[in-house]
């Protein structure tokens, strides 16, 4: 398998196309081939009138259809990783290893969705059937679900080239929950995403699926993403990314005729708070765990611990102590792309001049997209009264905050943005009494973690990944990880006095499908009697 570098629009290319640019490495610097072709206007609008077209056939398609088509996907991602992980290799910088173990993930990711899809639970079926001699007024039938919302957009990450990007969990959940896809490529590893984005082409037509189900745009601008975004037949929009990225792109979205919503995940700092009991019965292993945690693929995670928050103590301070020596003997690590690496050293810069805030551990990167950490310390006073202490630096670098005691670090905690993630590491007898403190953290983050770390996020029906702006643009009503994801592309409708012939087949009495459903109040899988 090898990149050409063209456009995937439905089941064909595009034409010469815009502005070419190559694939870098971010490790060696070279430039890569093959060049790839920025789209035009012209092969946006057809990518988005051929997923529109698409739309009606996807919503009615079943659950089981849909399960299919995810399998086939997983099953080609798994039957070609080798080829896909060597492309990711030369494009990120990131380790076989590391890329082997998220097309393993992205292929249960799909399967798990499919198997949602497949199941129909996700589609909340609720019957109330009709009263017509209730007295003073008759009832009428209800039947309500959650439909596909149609054309979905999504925006490819930086940081995983497999799990949050072309076949990633935006793609899999608005496939699930019946919708096109439209993706537009990262930059940053534009061969792997079209080895991957040919792979679900070849599962389109083995399946038998519409033309329009998936278009793959490549953009070496913001232009072609602008305009999908703006597109009028686009209904939603999904980007894992920076926060100036996100709000850009939601601004564009409220400005339409029609706004439609934009699912960004964005900056997060992901607080660890750890109390003093913890410190004193496990400190060597929160030392180990938290390096690891907050140097892990050189920082470039969304749930990287960003900000450490300690009662201030002579357990403490050796903690800190350990911490800082692990640190400083960290080697460098080479980021994704040269301009993450430009903005990790200029944010690095700003915060080192920032009041306050004193310098705990910084280690010289050399190469061009080299990064190493650089970590810092202020006290509880100085956060709480500069915002700019809030803010996501996106790499190896976290903030530690001393707090005098107790009632500070809850101050802390109230004071904090809305985050990915908030961990608490207590001791055996301090777990009882952090009541409080979790009620905060839980106000703060959309997943709160006692004694673990916050990067390796597991897959599962009950996880949630998202959280208060700035974490997300929705304020963490959704999420972006597990079943749930299904949820935001699709839309509730009800259905009041219709015949049963005439109702999806989600809702209709003999319960074709075998749902679970809220029939009159209860959840069933019975017929409607």
């Amino acid at each position: 398998m090898k990149p050409d570098g063209g456009n995937l629009i439905g089941f064909g290319s595009s034409g010469p196309g815009g502005t070419v640019f190559k694939a870098f490495n971010p490790a060696t610097g070279e430039r890569i081939d093959p060049g790839f072709a920025s789209a035009t206007s012209e092969d946006v609008d057809r990518a988005v009138q051929l997923a529109a077209d698409a739309a009606p056939i996807w919503a009615k398609l079943s659950g089981r259809k849909r399960n299919e088509f995810l399998r086939h996907i997983a099953d080609s991602l798994e039957a070609k990783s080798a080829d896909l992980v060597a492309r990711a290799m030369l494009e990120t910088g990131l380790p076989g290893a590391r890329l082997q173990g998220e097309v393993t993930r992205t292929a249960n990711q799909l399967r798990l969705y499919g198997e949602a899809a497949e199941r129909g639970d996700w589609l909340d079926a609720r019957i109330e059937t009709a009263l017509p001699e209730r007295k003073p007024l008759p009832k009428p039938d209800h039947r309500s679900m959650l439909r596909a919302i149609g054309p979905v957009v999504v925006f490819g990450s930086s940081n995983f080239p497999f799990a949050y990007s072309v076949a990633g969990g935006d793609t899999a959940s608005a496939f699930a929950a019946g919708c096109p896809v439209i993706v537009k490529a990262h930059p940053a590893h534009p061969g792997t995403s079209e080895l991957v984005g040919r792979l679900i082409l070849h599962a389109v037509r083995d399946c038998g699926l519409p033309e329009g189900t998936f278009s793959l745009l490549f953009d070496a601008g913001f232009e072609v993403g602008q305009a999908l975004v703006k597109h009028p037949h686009v209904k939603a929009v999904g980007f894992t990314g920076s926060l100036q990225g996100g709000r850009a792109l939601a601004d564009l979205a409220t400005a339409r005729a029609e706004p439609i919503p934009v699912y960004a995940e964005m900056g997060s700092i992901n607080p660890v708070f750890i109390l003093p009991g913890a410190l004193a019965e496990r400190r060597v292993a929160i030392v180990e765990g938290l390096h690891a945690s907050a140097t892990l693929g050189v920082g470039q995670f969304c749930t990287n611990p960003g900000l450490i928050v300690l009662q201030r103590s002579a357990e403490a301070e050796q903690f800190v102590r350990e911490l800082t020596a692990k640190l400083a003997a960290t080697p460098e690590g080479a980021m994704l792309t040269a301009g993450i690496a430009r903005n990790f050293a200029a944010n690095v810069e700003t915060r080192t001049g920032q009041p306050g805030v004193k310098i705990l551990a910084q280690v010289a990167a050399k190469g061009a997209c080299g990064a190493a950490p650089a970590w810092f310390e202020t006290d509880a006073k100085f956060f709480v009264g500069n915002h700019a202490l809030s803010e996501e630096i996106f790499g190896p670098s976290s903030l530690v905050v001393w707090c005098k005691d107790r009632a500070e670090l809850l101050q802390v905690a109230q004071a904090l943005e809305g985050s990915l993630t908030a961990t608490l590491h207590v001791g055996t007898a301090e777990a009882g009494g952090s009541g409080e403190l979790v009620d905060v953290l839980a106000a703060k983050a959309g997943r709160v973690i006692l004694n673990g770390y916050p990067t390796g996020l597991e897959v599962s029906h009950a996880i949630v990944h998202s959280g208060p702006y700035p974490a997300t643009s929705d304020g963490g009503r959704s999420t972006s990880v597990g079943t749930r994801a299904l949820n935001r592309w699709a839309r509730l409708v009800c259905y009041q006095g219709f015949a049963d012939e005439l109702l999806p087949p989600e809702l209709q009495n003999a319960n074709p499908l075998g749902l679970r459903r809220m029939v009159n109040g209860e959840w069933t899988s019975a017929a409607v009697q």
